[in-house]
């Protein structure tokens, strides 16, 4: 059932490291990160990013996040380990290194599977141009379809799940909102294929969050679920709610009615400024946890279906205000 398991970015608990390394701060390895993070009340899972999370340790972090009752949400993608990959991964000009990240990637996939996780995370950043009269934008495309298929063929049983930004750090990423994603999913056309719902990339993508969802639904699956807040001209990372609560309630609502019941994933940034770690995931959980109360109630408010059918955005707002504050219509 959605809201019963959440899941954070573990390089998150890296922000203040002096506040729960009291005698002295350790070297923080992920096996360190995970200890801090089971300290999370409520916190159910993690994600890990390869190859930085897993590639020499995977025995040992497998071992304390079962000591810790963690489990592995996915992994993600991550193309840092080849300088050459700042000009593309699975679009880089130079036909071997596009094999090199396909190759990694493949290997990722191998990992998580071995991690008894069926979810790989591909953000494809370093995939898209900064200049005009850079980059043969067919060919660009052309790559980044046949990339993505060749790994999702690697392992069929393994979701792969596409999570889509406008930029960064590229100037133009290839997949840079949901439709040239649904577009990619689509041409690709494999079972085993699905989006990653990031709340503060939609925002910088000009798109509604619940608008998204719904697309995503009718035409593919959601298979990865990031919640956080922003300002909606980069990628801030903030806390949950913290900005646009009405469409945070009105993506959960979407998410929920469309059946929904995955893990909710926080992608946020409490390092940025240094806030507790610990406590930043619990208010975000805590945020959560209030909201979809709220979303399980107007989910079964037949006024409200009423008023969504008819573009009754009146009678909507007070019914919503009424289920949030608790406060009449008048």
């Amino acid at each position: 059932m959605l809201g019963e398991k959440f899941a954070t970015r573990l390089n998150s608990f890296a922000s203040k490291p002096e506040i729960f390394w009291k005698s002295g701060i350790p070297n923080l390895t992920p096996e360190k990160l995970i200890e801090r993070a089971a300290t999370v009340n409520g916190l159910t899972n993690l994600d890990l990013n390869y190859p930085d999370h897993s590639e020499d340790n995977l025995s040992e972090i497998l071992k304390i996040m079962n000591s810790n009752d963690l489990g592995i949400n996915g992994f993600a993608m991550r193309y840092y380990t080849n300088p050459a990959f700042k000009l593309g991964a699975f679009t880089n000009p130079d036909k071997k290194i596009r094999q090199e990240a396909i190759d990694l990637t493949k290997k990722g996939i191998d990992i998580a599977r071995q991690s008894n996780s069926n979810l790989m995370t591909l953000w494809l950043g370093q995939d898209g141009f900064d200049y005009g009269f850079q980059a043969d934008y067919k060919k660009l495309w052309q790559d980044e379809i046949d990339g993505i298929r060749e790994v999702a063929l690697h392992d069929k049983e393994c979701q792969i799940s596409i999570e889509y930004k406008p930029n960064e750090p590229r100037a133009y990423s290839l997949l840079s909102n949901l439709f040239s994603t649904l577009l990619a999913i689509k041409e690709v056309d494999l079972p085993n294929l699905g989006v990653t719902l990031d709340f503060a990339h939609v925002l910088y993508a000009d798109e509604q969050p619940a608008f998204s969802a719904a697309m995503i639904s009718k035409n593919s699956k959601i298979l990865g679920l990031h919640l956080n807040d922003g300002y909606s001209k980069r990628d801030d990372g903030l806390m949950v709610g913290s900005v646009h609560q009405l469409a945070t309630m009105e993506l959960l609502y979407q998410v929920y009615k469309d059946g929904y019941d995955g893990v909710i994933y926080f992608d946020t940034f409490p390092d940025s400024t240094g806030l507790d770690p610990v406590k930043e995931c619990e208010a975000n959980i805590g945020t959560v946890k209030k909201m979809l109360e709220v979303v399980k109630k107007l989910s079964g408010d037949n006024n409200l279906t009423h008023a969504i059918a008819n573009q009754d955005s009146i009678t909507s707002n007070q019914i919503f205000n009424k289920a949030l504050y608790n406060l009449n219509s008048s």
